[in-house]
């Protein structure tokens, strides 16, 4: 039996996930960005904030959902994580009518770092020196 391919991770690494983590993933993100968009949340916090739900990642078990939000523009993100960490029961009984799975998973919130590193990575390309580079490369092909 061939080895199964890793996944490439945008955070470093590879995440080894088979097809059923993250369809599951996948499945479980769809419902809380719903729950979120339709304000089933009732919690000060979240009033006036659009969160986005980009990936949800599932232990191998399927009992544990690392859930990476942001708050659109990135303003209050602790206060969002915080809030979304107060109402964890709900949301996950919300889940559990939602998806079919013999248990529902543990739900922990991060928060997305993908936007940032990747303002870092262009930042980091319109630097003199790089464009210097890239033209010394594109001059000599």
């Amino acid at each position: 039996m061939a080895p199964r391919k890793k996944d490439s991770d945008p955070r470093g690494g590879t995440t080894g996930a088979s097809q059923r983590q993250l369809r599951v993933g996948e499945i479980i993100r769809h419902a809380l960005a719903d729950i979120l968009a339709q304000g089933g949340v009732h919690d000060p916090a979240l009033e006036g904030h659009i969160i986005t739900v980009p990936e949800v990642r599932m232990s191998p078990d399927l009992k544990l959902a690392t859930i990476y939000v942001m708050p659109l523009g990135g303003r209050g993100i602790e206060d969002v994580i915080a809030a979304l960490d107060r109402n964890k029961k709900f949301l996950r009984g919300e889940v559990a009518h939602r998806v079919n799975l013999k248990f529902a998973p543990d739900l922990r919130f991060r928060v997305d770092e993908r936007f940032d590193e990747a303002e870092r990575i262009e930042k980091l390309l319109r630097t003199p020196a790089v464009q210097k580079d890239l033209k010394t490369d594109s001059d000599q092909d």
